[in-house]
């Protein structure tokens, strides 16, 4: 998937985005699994709307992306940032969440905003499961969200969609595989180009996700070494229903 265009417009169309909520569920782990982090590795960073927080606040933080465009605007994000990084500068690393890896091992690993949605057999998501088991040290913690099956489902009966605001627009449209919970997003966006009047840029964007089995993700997470999961929903300690869009695991090495 190439992010080459859509890396400088991505901010804009996710300011609606709960990194807040990200934030604080990332600080509550901390203190429900008796953790205290030094290092942190956030996979698939994106633009570093969670690295760079969290650098603020003291962690030492590596940024970890496949996309060069993300990472490049992250990196500049950085330079722009008011007040300080307590926990030092920001590693930006580009590299597949598959088989990443630091050299060292790391205290915490998160990936939110259902990055491993868009791994897309179930052998990607055992080898990003496995490649995470390796880079955490004992008694580490993995936390990461994931779109339920429920929730592509409920994309697709609820599209198209669309916005259209002053300095953006679009048309979303998506196309499910209900055997494979696998779905297509396609969209056309237009971002107002500063400084040209009314002139808009035109970009497509086509991403795909597939979602798992909670239960099966939870059986992968043990299976390939992690000896405590814990899987609760939306932004909160209470267990997923048939109702929850966005799952979130802990599981600690």
């Amino acid at each position: 998937m190439s992010y080459e265009k859509f890396a400088y417009t991505y901010d804009r169309l996710m300011n609606s985005m709960p990194y807040a909520d990200w934030l604080r569920f990332t600080k509550e782990s901390f203190e429900r699994f008796d953790v205290k982090p030094t290092t942190l590795v956030d996979l698939g960073c994106g633009t570093g709307n969670l690295s760079i927080p969290l650098a603020a606040e003291g962690y030492q933080v590596t940024g970890i992306d496949l996309s060069e465009d993300m990472l490049a605007v992250a990196e500049q994000k950085q330079s722009d940032h008011q007040g300080p990084l307590r926990g030092g500068a920001i590693r930006w690393i580009q590299q597949d969440l598959r088989e990443w890896e630091l050299g060292e091992e790391v205290d915490v690993a998160i990936s939110f905003c259902d990055s491993l949605n868009y791994l897309l057999e179930e052998e990607d998501i055992v080898d990003a499961f496995r490649q995470t088991l390796a880079g955490l040290k004992p008694g580490g913690l993995f936390l990461f969200d994931v779109h339920t099956p429920e929730q592509l489902f409920a994309y697709a009966d609820s599209q198209p969609f669309f916005l259209n605001e002053d300095d953006v627009a679009y048309i979303w449209t998506s196309e499910l595989d209900e055997e494979r919970v696998q779905i297509v997003h396609d969209l056309t966006i237009f971002v107002k180009d500063s400084g040209r009047g009314d002139t808009f840029r035109r970009i497509d964007e086509t991403h795909e996700q597939r979602a798992y089995s909670l239960q099966w993700l939870e059986q992968m997470l043990l299976e390939v070494g992690f000896r405590e999961v814990h899987v609760v929903a939306d932004f909160t300690w209470e267990q997923p229903t048939v109702q929850t869009e966005r799952a979130f695991f802990i599981a600690k090495k």
